[in-house]
Protein backbone atom coordinates (compact mmCIF):
# COMPACT_ATOMS: atom_id res chain seq x y z
CA UNK A 1 0.00 0.00 0.00
CA UNK A 2 0.96 3.37 -0.87
CA UNK A 3 0.94 5.62 2.34
CA UNK A 4 1.22 8.74 1.37
CA UNK A 5 0.36 11.53 4.03
CA UNK A 6 2.34 14.98 4.96
CA UNK A 7 1.76 15.72 8.61
CA UNK A 8 2.78 19.52 7.83
CA UNK A 9 1.36 21.22 5.18
CA UNK A 10 3.09 24.86 4.13
CA UNK A 11 0.91 27.43 3.09
CA UNK A 12 2.92 28.63 0.00
CA UNK A 13 4.58 26.07 -2.52
CA UNK A 14 6.87 26.76 -6.04
CA UNK A 15 4.70 23.80 -7.80
CA UNK A 16 1.19 22.63 -6.68
CA UNK A 17 0.14 19.07 -8.49
CA UNK A 18 -3.79 18.31 -8.41
CA UNK A 19 -4.02 14.73 -9.17
CA UNK A 20 -1.76 12.04 -7.63
CA UNK A 21 -1.67 9.43 -10.56
CA UNK A 22 1.29 8.67 -12.94
CA UNK A 23 0.92 11.69 -14.35
CA UNK A 24 0.53 13.95 -11.32
CA UNK A 25 3.89 12.07 -9.58
CA UNK A 26 5.28 12.07 -12.80
CA UNK A 27 5.17 15.69 -13.30
CA UNK A 28 6.11 16.56 -9.67
CA UNK A 29 9.62 14.35 -9.78
CA UNK A 30 10.50 16.55 -12.75
CA UNK A 31 9.66 19.92 -11.18
CA UNK A 32 11.73 19.27 -8.19
CA UNK A 33 14.37 18.21 -10.64
CA UNK A 34 13.87 21.84 -12.70
CA UNK A 35 14.79 23.34 -9.41
CA UNK A 36 11.50 24.04 -7.33
CA UNK A 37 12.51 23.76 -3.80
CA UNK A 38 8.56 23.11 -2.57
CA UNK A 39 6.46 20.94 -4.11
CA UNK A 40 3.14 19.41 -3.24
CA UNK A 41 0.46 16.43 -4.63
CA UNK A 42 -2.97 16.69 -3.83
CA UNK A 43 -5.31 13.87 -4.63
CA UNK A 44 -8.42 12.51 -3.30
CA UNK A 45 -8.10 9.12 -2.99
CA UNK A 46 -6.70 7.55 -0.03
CA UNK A 47 -3.22 6.41 -1.48
CA UNK A 48 -1.77 8.18 -4.09
CA UNK A 49 -1.26 5.54 -7.84
CA UNK A 50 -4.57 6.34 -9.43
CA UNK A 51 -6.12 3.97 -11.75
CA UNK A 52 -3.02 1.98 -11.72
CA UNK A 53 -3.93 0.46 -8.15
CA UNK A 54 -6.64 -1.77 -9.62
CA UNK A 55 -4.91 -2.75 -12.88
CA UNK A 56 -3.10 -5.70 -12.12
CA UNK A 57 -2.64 -6.96 -15.19
CA UNK A 58 0.84 -6.68 -16.63
CA UNK A 59 1.87 -4.64 -19.63
CA UNK A 60 3.05 -1.61 -18.22
CA UNK A 61 6.47 0.38 -18.00
CA UNK A 62 7.83 -1.50 -21.98
CA UNK A 63 8.92 1.88 -22.73
CA UNK A 64 9.50 4.30 -19.40
CA UNK A 65 11.38 1.39 -17.02
CA UNK A 66 12.05 -1.02 -19.83
CA UNK A 67 10.48 -4.08 -18.32
CA UNK A 68 7.07 -5.27 -18.16
CA UNK A 69 4.84 -4.54 -14.86
CA UNK A 70 1.39 -4.66 -13.51
CA UNK A 71 -0.26 -1.32 -12.92
CA UNK A 72 0.86 -1.44 -9.23
CA UNK A 73 4.31 -2.08 -9.51
CA UNK A 74 4.44 1.06 -11.85
CA UNK A 75 2.35 3.05 -9.33
CA UNK A 76 5.13 1.50 -6.55
CA UNK A 77 8.20 2.51 -8.76
CA UNK A 78 6.76 6.44 -9.60
CA UNK A 79 6.04 6.71 -5.77
CA UNK A 80 9.32 5.70 -4.55
CA UNK A 81 10.68 8.66 -6.99
CA UNK A 82 8.32 10.79 -5.12
CA UNK A 83 9.73 9.72 -1.91
CA UNK A 84 13.46 10.28 -3.18
CA UNK A 85 13.26 13.60 -4.06
CA UNK A 86 11.31 14.73 -0.74
CA UNK A 87 7.48 15.97 -2.48
CA UNK A 88 5.30 16.50 0.30
CA UNK A 89 2.04 14.32 -0.81
CA UNK A 90 -1.34 15.64 0.93
CA UNK A 91 -4.34 12.10 0.14
CA UNK A 92 -8.21 12.00 1.42
CA UNK A 93 -8.10 15.52 0.08
CA UNK A 94 -9.92 17.86 -2.33
CA UNK A 95 -9.34 21.05 -4.16
CA UNK A 96 -12.99 22.72 -3.53
CA UNK A 97 -12.06 26.02 -4.79
CA UNK A 98 -8.84 27.61 -7.38
CA UNK A 99 -8.78 31.36 -8.12
CA UNK A 100 -6.27 33.95 -8.09
CA UNK A 101 -4.71 35.50 -5.32
CA UNK A 102 -7.27 38.41 -3.96
CA UNK A 103 -5.47 41.47 -4.92
CA UNK A 104 -3.26 40.34 -8.19
CA UNK A 105 -3.81 42.06 -11.18
CA UNK A 106 -4.91 39.27 -13.68
CA UNK A 107 -2.65 37.39 -16.45
CA UNK A 108 -3.52 35.30 -19.02
CA UNK A 109 -2.35 34.57 -22.53
CA UNK A 110 -3.88 34.17 -26.13
CA UNK A 111 -2.96 32.69 -29.20
CA UNK A 112 -1.67 36.15 -30.50
CA UNK A 113 -0.08 37.03 -26.97
CA UNK A 114 2.68 36.12 -25.32
CA UNK A 115 1.88 35.41 -21.63
CA UNK A 116 3.08 37.48 -18.84
CA UNK A 117 6.00 36.28 -16.73
CA UNK A 118 4.53 38.04 -13.64
CA UNK A 119 5.21 36.07 -10.27
CA UNK A 120 1.85 36.24 -9.13
CA UNK A 121 -0.01 32.99 -7.94
CA UNK A 122 -2.74 31.20 -7.75
CA UNK A 123 -4.75 30.48 -4.29
CA UNK A 124 -6.01 27.02 -4.08
CA UNK A 125 -8.67 25.99 -0.67
CA UNK A 126 -7.93 22.13 0.15
CA UNK A 127 -10.39 20.39 1.99
CA UNK A 128 -8.67 17.24 3.95
CA UNK A 129 -9.35 14.87 6.49
CA UNK A 130 -6.32 15.47 8.01
CA UNK A 131 -6.11 19.28 8.05
CA UNK A 132 -9.86 20.25 7.21
CA UNK A 133 -9.91 23.46 5.33
CA UNK A 134 -6.68 24.84 4.49
CA UNK A 135 -5.69 27.96 2.42
CA UNK A 136 -2.47 27.53 -0.07
CA UNK A 137 -0.65 29.50 -2.74
CA UNK A 138 1.36 28.74 -5.70
CA UNK A 139 3.72 29.74 -7.84
CA UNK A 140 2.78 26.98 -10.61
CA UNK A 141 0.13 25.10 -10.55
CA UNK A 142 0.10 21.26 -12.75
CA UNK A 143 -3.24 19.78 -13.54
CA UNK A 144 -3.29 15.74 -13.26
CA UNK A 145 -6.69 15.17 -12.61
CA UNK A 146 -7.02 11.69 -15.34
CA UNK A 147 -10.54 11.15 -16.47
CA UNK A 148 -13.44 9.41 -15.70
CA UNK A 149 -15.61 7.27 -17.61
CA UNK A 150 -18.88 7.51 -19.62
CA UNK A 151 -22.27 6.45 -18.17
CA UNK A 152 -25.64 4.92 -19.30
CA UNK A 153 -26.48 8.14 -19.10
CA UNK A 154 -23.82 9.76 -21.84
CA UNK A 155 -25.70 7.77 -24.21
CA UNK A 156 -29.26 7.08 -23.51
CA UNK A 157 -30.02 3.51 -23.96
CA UNK A 158 -33.58 2.87 -23.27
CA UNK A 159 -34.87 0.56 -21.04
CA UNK A 160 -35.61 0.08 -17.21
CA UNK A 161 -32.98 1.00 -14.61
CA UNK A 162 -32.25 -1.84 -12.80
CA UNK A 163 -29.20 -3.10 -11.09
CA UNK A 164 -25.94 -4.78 -12.54
CA UNK A 165 -25.55 -1.93 -15.29
CA UNK A 166 -21.94 -0.45 -14.18
CA UNK A 167 -18.97 0.96 -16.18
CA UNK A 168 -15.98 -1.24 -16.54
CA UNK A 169 -14.02 0.68 -14.57
CA UNK A 170 -16.15 0.04 -11.95
CA UNK A 171 -16.30 -3.63 -12.23
CA UNK A 172 -12.69 -3.70 -12.13
CA UNK A 173 -12.21 -2.12 -8.64
CA UNK A 174 -15.02 -4.63 -7.71
CA UNK A 175 -13.18 -7.46 -8.62
CA UNK A 176 -9.35 -6.54 -8.24
CA UNK A 177 -9.30 -4.41 -4.77
CA UNK A 178 -12.26 -5.96 -2.99
CA UNK A 179 -12.77 -9.19 -4.45
CA UNK A 180 -16.74 -8.65 -5.64
CA UNK A 181 -17.85 -10.39 -8.64
CA UNK A 182 -20.57 -7.94 -10.30
CA UNK A 183 -22.48 -10.58 -11.28
CA UNK A 184 -22.78 -14.43 -13.04
CA UNK A 185 -23.47 -13.65 -16.85
CA UNK A 186 -21.93 -10.21 -18.20
CA UNK A 187 -22.66 -8.72 -21.51
CA UNK A 188 -20.16 -5.71 -22.48
CA UNK A 189 -20.95 -2.48 -24.67
CA UNK A 190 -17.70 -0.94 -26.26
CA UNK A 191 -14.72 -2.09 -27.07
CA UNK A 192 -12.52 -0.01 -24.83
CA UNK A 193 -9.26 -0.99 -23.13
CA UNK A 194 -11.07 -1.59 -20.07
CA UNK A 195 -13.50 -3.36 -21.16
CA UNK A 196 -11.38 -5.73 -22.90
CA UNK A 197 -9.70 -6.15 -20.28
CA UNK A 198 -12.57 -7.18 -17.71
CA UNK A 199 -13.79 -9.32 -20.43
CA UNK A 200 -11.07 -11.68 -20.04
CA UNK A 201 -10.69 -10.67 -16.39
CA UNK A 202 -14.22 -12.13 -15.26
CA UNK A 203 -13.77 -15.22 -17.63
CA UNK A 204 -10.73 -15.72 -15.27
CA UNK A 205 -12.73 -15.65 -12.38
CA UNK A 206 -15.63 -17.71 -14.02
CA UNK A 207 -17.97 -15.17 -14.60
CA UNK A 208 -19.49 -16.50 -18.36
CA UNK A 209 -18.98 -13.03 -20.66
CA UNK A 210 -21.65 -13.27 -23.71
CA UNK A 211 -19.99 -10.86 -26.03
CA UNK A 212 -18.64 -7.52 -26.43
CA UNK A 213 -20.61 -4.98 -28.65
CA UNK A 214 -19.33 -2.13 -30.33
CA UNK A 215 -21.39 0.33 -32.03
CA UNK A 216 -18.10 1.54 -34.10
CA UNK A 217 -17.50 -0.81 -37.45
CA UNK A 218 -14.33 -0.96 -35.76
CA UNK A 219 -12.53 -1.59 -32.44
CA UNK A 220 -11.78 1.09 -29.74
CA UNK A 221 -8.73 -0.58 -27.59
CA UNK A 222 -5.63 -1.31 -28.28
CA UNK A 223 -5.16 -4.11 -31.04
CA UNK A 224 -3.09 -6.35 -28.37
CA UNK A 225 -5.87 -6.11 -26.12
CA UNK A 226 -8.74 -7.63 -29.52
CA UNK A 227 -6.02 -10.34 -29.58
CA UNK A 228 -5.29 -11.18 -25.88
CA UNK A 229 -8.45 -10.34 -23.99
CA UNK A 230 -10.82 -11.61 -26.35
CA UNK A 231 -9.18 -14.10 -29.29
CA UNK A 232 -7.49 -16.21 -27.02
CA UNK A 233 -10.87 -16.72 -24.70
CA UNK A 234 -13.11 -16.78 -27.98
CA UNK A 235 -15.06 -14.14 -26.67
CA UNK A 236 -16.96 -12.54 -29.77
CA UNK A 237 -16.91 -9.37 -30.95
CA UNK A 238 -19.71 -7.64 -32.33
CA UNK A 239 -19.28 -4.52 -34.63
CA UNK A 240 -21.77 -2.03 -35.98
CA UNK A 241 -23.56 -3.62 -32.90
CA UNK A 242 -25.35 -1.58 -29.80
CA UNK A 243 -27.30 -2.32 -26.75
CA UNK A 244 -31.02 -1.34 -27.66
CA UNK A 245 -32.73 -1.82 -24.69
CA UNK A 246 -32.09 -2.94 -20.81
CA UNK A 247 -34.51 -5.37 -19.11
CA UNK A 248 -35.36 -6.15 -15.54
CA UNK A 249 -36.95 -5.02 -12.45
CA UNK A 250 -34.47 -5.37 -9.52
CA UNK A 251 -31.63 -6.83 -10.94
CA UNK A 252 -30.59 -6.52 -15.12
CA UNK A 253 -32.96 -10.34 -16.83
CA UNK A 254 -31.25 -9.64 -20.28
CA UNK A 255 -30.57 -7.27 -22.95
CA UNK A 256 -31.79 -6.30 -26.57
CA UNK A 257 -28.44 -5.99 -28.95
CA UNK A 258 -28.96 -4.98 -32.89
CA UNK A 259 -26.91 -3.92 -35.44
CA UNK A 260 -27.11 -0.29 -36.73
CA UNK A 261 -27.77 1.73 -39.53
CA UNK A 262 -25.56 4.99 -38.99
CA UNK A 263 -25.62 4.96 -35.21
CA UNK A 264 -29.34 3.92 -35.00
CA UNK A 265 -30.21 0.55 -33.96
CA UNK A 266 -32.52 -1.14 -36.38
CA UNK A 267 -35.03 -3.53 -33.76
CA UNK A 268 -36.32 -5.70 -36.45
CA UNK A 269 -32.78 -7.38 -36.33
CA UNK A 270 -31.95 -7.44 -32.93
CA UNK A 271 -31.93 -10.31 -30.56
CA UNK A 272 -32.29 -10.76 -26.65
CA UNK A 273 -28.97 -11.94 -24.50
CA UNK A 274 -29.63 -12.85 -20.81
CA UNK A 275 -27.55 -11.63 -18.81
CA UNK A 276 -27.47 -10.43 -14.69
CA UNK A 277 -24.58 -7.74 -15.45
CA UNK A 278 -24.02 -4.97 -18.16
CA UNK A 279 -20.27 -3.39 -18.04
CA UNK A 280 -20.26 0.02 -20.20
CA UNK A 281 -16.64 0.69 -22.05
CA UNK A 282 -17.88 3.55 -23.80
CA UNK A 283 -14.65 6.14 -23.55
CA UNK A 284 -13.60 8.15 -21.17
CA UNK A 285 -14.29 11.84 -20.53
CA UNK A 286 -11.32 14.80 -19.08
CA UNK A 287 -12.06 15.57 -15.63
CA UNK A 288 -11.80 19.45 -16.31
CA UNK A 289 -14.29 21.22 -13.65
CA UNK A 290 -11.15 22.85 -12.41
CA UNK A 291 -10.00 23.93 -15.47
CA UNK A 292 -13.15 25.70 -16.34
CA UNK A 293 -13.20 27.07 -12.86
CA UNK A 294 -10.04 28.51 -14.19
CA UNK A 295 -11.19 30.32 -17.27
CA UNK A 296 -9.20 27.98 -19.36
CA UNK A 297 -9.13 27.29 -23.16
CA UNK A 298 -10.77 24.23 -23.80
CA UNK A 299 -10.44 22.00 -26.89
CA UNK A 300 -13.63 20.81 -28.31
CA UNK A 301 -12.30 17.63 -29.43
CA UNK A 302 -10.55 16.57 -26.61
CA UNK A 303 -12.49 18.13 -23.85
CA UNK A 304 -9.01 18.95 -22.08
CA UNK A 305 -7.15 22.66 -21.86
CA UNK A 306 -5.86 23.81 -25.16
CA UNK A 307 -1.47 23.86 -24.33
CA UNK A 308 1.29 24.90 -25.84
CA UNK A 309 4.63 22.71 -26.87
CA UNK A 310 5.87 23.33 -22.81
CA UNK A 311 2.21 21.58 -21.44
CA UNK A 312 1.09 25.36 -20.57
CA UNK A 313 -2.29 26.44 -20.28
CA UNK A 314 -4.30 29.39 -21.57
CA UNK A 315 -3.30 30.65 -17.88
CA UNK A 316 0.24 31.50 -17.18
CA UNK A 317 1.75 29.48 -15.14
CA UNK A 318 -0.90 26.57 -15.08
CA UNK A 319 0.35 23.50 -17.01
CA UNK A 320 -1.59 20.18 -17.14
CA UNK A 321 -0.77 16.50 -18.44
CA UNK A 322 -2.19 13.17 -18.58
CA UNK A 323 -5.56 11.98 -19.60
CA UNK A 324 -6.52 15.74 -18.14
CA UNK A 325 -5.57 16.83 -21.67
CA UNK A 326 -6.67 13.66 -23.97
CA UNK A 327 -6.97 10.57 -23.37
CA UNK A 328 -3.60 8.27 -23.68
CA UNK A 329 -3.41 4.68 -24.94
CA UNK A 330 -0.35 4.10 -22.41
CA UNK A 331 0.80 5.25 -18.96
CA UNK A 332 4.25 5.39 -20.24
CA UNK A 333 3.30 8.13 -23.05
CA UNK A 334 1.32 10.03 -19.57
CA UNK A 335 4.96 9.75 -17.81
CA UNK A 336 6.59 11.55 -21.04
CA UNK A 337 4.50 14.33 -21.21
CA UNK A 338 3.84 14.35 -17.29
CA UNK A 339 7.45 15.15 -16.99
CA UNK A 340 7.52 17.69 -19.68
CA UNK A 341 4.52 19.63 -17.78
CA UNK A 342 6.58 19.15 -14.30
CA UNK A 343 9.75 20.16 -15.94
CA UNK A 344 8.25 23.74 -17.67
CA UNK A 345 6.47 24.42 -14.42
CA UNK A 346 9.68 24.16 -12.22
CA UNK A 347 11.46 26.22 -14.22
CA UNK A 348 8.53 28.75 -14.02
CA UNK A 349 8.20 28.82 -10.28
CA UNK A 350 11.88 29.47 -10.57
CA UNK A 351 11.87 32.20 -13.52
CA UNK A 352 13.27 30.58 -16.12
CA UNK A 353 11.35 31.07 -18.99
CA UNK A 354 11.27 29.96 -22.84
CA UNK A 355 9.91 32.22 -25.41
CA UNK A 356 6.79 31.83 -26.87
CA UNK A 357 5.39 29.38 -29.48
CA UNK A 358 6.27 30.66 -33.15
CA UNK A 359 3.90 27.71 -34.82
CA UNK A 360 0.32 26.33 -34.81
CA UNK A 361 -0.34 22.91 -35.08
CA UNK A 362 -4.20 21.82 -36.73
CA UNK A 363 -5.79 18.83 -37.83
CA UNK A 364 -6.16 18.12 -41.14
CA UNK A 365 -7.63 15.06 -42.91
CA UNK A 366 -8.34 11.88 -40.87
CA UNK A 367 -6.89 13.89 -38.11
CA UNK A 368 -9.18 14.35 -34.70
CA UNK A 369 -6.77 16.03 -32.72
CA UNK A 370 -2.99 16.98 -31.84
CA UNK A 371 -1.12 18.26 -28.82
CA UNK A 372 0.21 20.27 -28.36
CA UNK A 373 -1.69 22.84 -30.25
CA UNK A 374 1.67 25.14 -30.88
CA UNK A 375 5.17 24.32 -30.83
CA UNK A 376 8.63 26.52 -30.84
CA UNK A 377 10.75 26.00 -34.20
CA UNK A 378 14.44 25.79 -32.41
CA UNK A 379 13.37 22.64 -30.48
CA UNK A 380 12.59 19.12 -31.13
CA UNK A 381 8.98 18.62 -29.89
CA UNK A 382 6.78 15.09 -29.62
CA UNK A 383 3.24 15.70 -31.35
CA UNK A 384 0.58 13.12 -30.25
CA UNK A 385 -2.56 12.65 -32.63
CA UNK A 386 -5.11 10.95 -32.90
CA UNK A 387 -7.10 9.35 -36.26
CA UNK A 388 -10.64 9.56 -36.93
CA UNK A 389 -10.71 6.39 -39.49
CA UNK A 390 -8.58 3.59 -39.67
CA UNK A 391 -6.33 3.12 -42.89
CA UNK A 392 -3.74 1.32 -44.38
CA UNK A 393 -0.68 2.00 -46.30
CA UNK A 394 -0.49 5.82 -45.65
CA UNK A 395 1.48 8.84 -44.67
CA UNK A 396 1.73 11.01 -42.46
CA UNK A 397 1.89 14.75 -43.71
CA UNK A 398 2.98 18.32 -42.15
CA UNK A 399 2.21 21.39 -45.03
CA UNK A 400 2.38 24.62 -44.68
CA UNK A 401 -0.38 27.05 -44.98
CA UNK A 402 1.46 28.30 -48.52
CA UNK A 403 0.81 24.37 -49.06
CA UNK A 404 4.32 23.48 -49.25
CA UNK A 405 5.11 19.72 -47.34
CA UNK A 406 6.95 20.43 -44.35
CA UNK A 407 7.80 16.95 -43.43
CA UNK A 408 6.48 13.50 -44.70
CA UNK A 409 6.58 9.91 -43.45
CA UNK A 410 4.93 6.54 -44.10
CA UNK A 411 2.63 4.81 -42.01
CA UNK A 412 1.41 0.49 -42.78
CA UNK A 413 -1.64 1.73 -40.78
CA UNK A 414 -3.35 4.05 -38.58
CA UNK A 415 -6.30 3.19 -36.52
CA UNK A 416 -8.47 5.16 -33.58
CA UNK A 417 -7.98 3.44 -30.93
CA UNK A 418 -4.25 3.84 -31.10
CA UNK A 419 -1.87 7.00 -31.01
CA UNK A 420 0.04 8.31 -33.11
CA UNK A 421 2.97 9.80 -32.13
CA UNK A 422 5.36 12.49 -34.29
CA UNK A 423 8.94 13.84 -33.51
CA UNK A 424 9.68 16.93 -35.45
CA UNK A 425 13.32 18.21 -35.22
CA UNK A 426 13.97 21.87 -34.91
CA UNK A 427 15.44 21.47 -38.98
CA UNK A 428 11.82 20.81 -39.94
CA UNK A 429 10.79 23.95 -38.25
CA UNK A 430 13.21 26.62 -38.59
CA UNK A 431 12.07 28.49 -41.76
CA UNK A 432 8.24 28.10 -40.50
CA UNK A 433 7.96 31.19 -37.99
CA UNK A 434 4.35 31.99 -37.38
CA UNK A 435 3.40 29.96 -39.70
CA UNK A 436 0.53 26.90 -39.31
CA UNK A 437 1.26 24.34 -40.17
CA UNK A 438 -1.57 21.14 -40.94
CA UNK A 439 -1.29 17.60 -39.83
CA UNK A 440 -2.91 15.16 -41.51
CA UNK A 441 -2.69 11.30 -42.57
CA UNK A 442 -3.57 10.41 -45.65
CA UNK A 443 -3.50 7.41 -48.10
CA UNK A 444 -0.30 6.83 -50.04
CA UNK A 445 -2.22 7.44 -53.89
CA UNK A 446 -3.54 10.78 -52.45
CA UNK A 447 -2.56 13.74 -54.79
CA UNK A 448 0.00 15.72 -53.33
Amino acid sequence: MLTANTSHLQSDYDVLVIGGGPAGMGAAIAARVAGADRVLIVDREVEPGGILLQCIHPGFGLQHFKEELTGPEYAQRVYEQVVETEIDVITDSYVIDIARSTGFTSFTKNSSTPASRSPEKLCVKLLSAQHGVKLITTTATVLAMGARERTRGAIRTPGTRPAGVMTAGLAQRFVNLMGILPGKRAVILGSGDIGLIMARRLTLEGVEVAGVFEIMPHANGLNRNIVQCLQDYDIPLHLSTTVAEIHGHDRVEKVTVAPVDGFTPDPSRGWDIECDTLLLSIGLIPDNELSRTLGLRIDPVTSGPIVDSQMETSMAGVFACGNVVHIHDLVDFVSQEAMLAGHSAGQYAIGQTRPADNIRLVPGDNVAYCVPQSIASDREHTVYLRVRQPLENCRLRLSSSSGGVVYEKKIRFVLPAEMVNLKLKPRFLQDFHGDTLKIEVIPNHAPD
